[in-house]
């Protein structure tokens, strides 16, 4: 005689993990559908801080360091400036320069962007 307890079938304790593992995959979409993954700036800087809308920096930011060292992409110096002429950016061209940089040294930067074809613009700031 088997006085062992029946076995429950198989089959229902492999249903009850179907639903969990949906819901954790539904999560693992919704997380990484709404995190913003932006690579690390080229430059140490610290943004400027203003009452305005967040933006944060997007791939093809021109970064401007606090002694004016300028940086797109992989390239420095004057060479950002001809690898951006290469790029061609669409739409305005975010830069995102160090609260120490000048305004002023800014502003004599504006012709030269201007030469390679880029006339709009968008300071990246952050919120204090």
């Amino acid at each position: 005689m088997n006085f062992a307890a029946p076995r429950k079938p198989r089959m229902a304790q492999d249903r009850a993990i179907v639903p969990m593992i949906n819901v954790v995959f539904l999560l693992l979409v919704f997380f990484l559908m709404t995190a913003s993954l932006t690579p690390a700036p080229p430059l140490a800087i610290k943004a400027p801080m203003a009452d305005a809308a967040r933006s944060d920096p997007q791939p093809d930011t021109l970064y401007i360091g606090a002694d004016g060292t300028l940086a797109f992409g992989d390239a420095r110096g004057d060479a950002a400036l001809a690898t951006l002429a290469a790029a061609r950016p669409r739409g305005p061209l975010p830069i995102m320069a160090d609260a120490a940089y000048p305004a002023a040294d800014l502003a004599r930067l504006l012709p030269r962007l201007a030469q390679i074809g880029i006339t709009d613009i968008r300071l990246i700031t952050v919120q204090p």
